[in-house]
């Protein structure tokens, strides 16, 4: 039984390894931008819009929604990273209903760098929402000694997302691979199913973490801002 998509390898040169993982990663990614292009290529402001049109507005309007309502009161700035990230984990373990597809979001290596973007994209929107200075701040708050503990707490949830992430989808294709073995008629097939909402649920946790730390190192900046401001 195979733990990980990383274990399928198709191609190795010494530390150069194309595994199953990357070529599904790439793969998804290759779908997902041709898809965007198609759907808006043709996109109307009048009534009448095409079906894809419309799901695309349901989806964009459902996410500012969901951001807005975690803290961020102009979801539009924010919509490009969050929404491409719920986009790819969704997609990624949807695609399990395809046969032999494993999702590379069962792999740590993939979990690990998504988590790394939410890590490096939390700086980065705090510091473009209040500057460096008033960003680096929020570290020492309430006092100066709580420096190291802010900074492992900011390495703690980044390893937390990729863990969780990876753990909830490895062990829902083992628990399949198990009833498969076992009955390989009916309970596979309810995994199947389950394993589908879980994605979604999986993407969504993902998704509004991601938006959470992002507004909270938005929402502190603005407040040293604010102070040092009516200082």
């Amino acid at each position: 039984m195979k733990l990980s998509p990383d274990e399928t390898v198709f191609w190795q040169y010494g530390f150069i390894t194309i595994n199953l993982t990357i070529v599904t990663t790439w793969a998804l990614m290759l779908v997902l931008v041709v898809a965007s292009a198609l759907i808006t290529r043709k996109l109307k402001s009048g009534i009448h819009i095409s079906r894809w049109q419309c799901i695309l507005e349901m989806l964009v309007t459902g996410i500012n929604e969901q951001i807005e309502a975690v803290g961020l009161p102009q979801p539009r700035q924010y919509i490009a990273f969050i929404g491409t990230l719920f986009l790819f984990i969704v997609t990624s373990n949807l695609c399990i209903i395809l046969p032999w597809y494993e999702p590379p979001t069962g792999s740590l290596s993939t979990t690990a760098a998504l988590a790394i973007c939410v890590f490096m994209a939390v700086p980065f929107f705090g510091i473009e929402k209040s500057g460096i200075g008033g960003y680096l701040k929020s570290y020492i708050k309430p006092t100066f000694f709580m420096l190291p503990f802010n900074i492992i707490g900011e390495v703690s949830r980044t390893l937390a997302l990729a863990v969780r992430l990876f753990g909830n989808i490895m062990s829902g294709g083992m628990i399949v691979a198990i009833l498969l073995s076992i009955s390989p008629f009916i309970f596979p097939v309810v995994m199947k199913l389950l394993g589908l909402l879980t994605g979604v649920v999986q993407a969504y946790i993902f998704s509004i973490l991601a938006t959470v730390y992002i507004a909270a190192a938005v929402r502190d900046s603005k407040k040293k801002t604010n102070l040092i401001t009516s200082k």
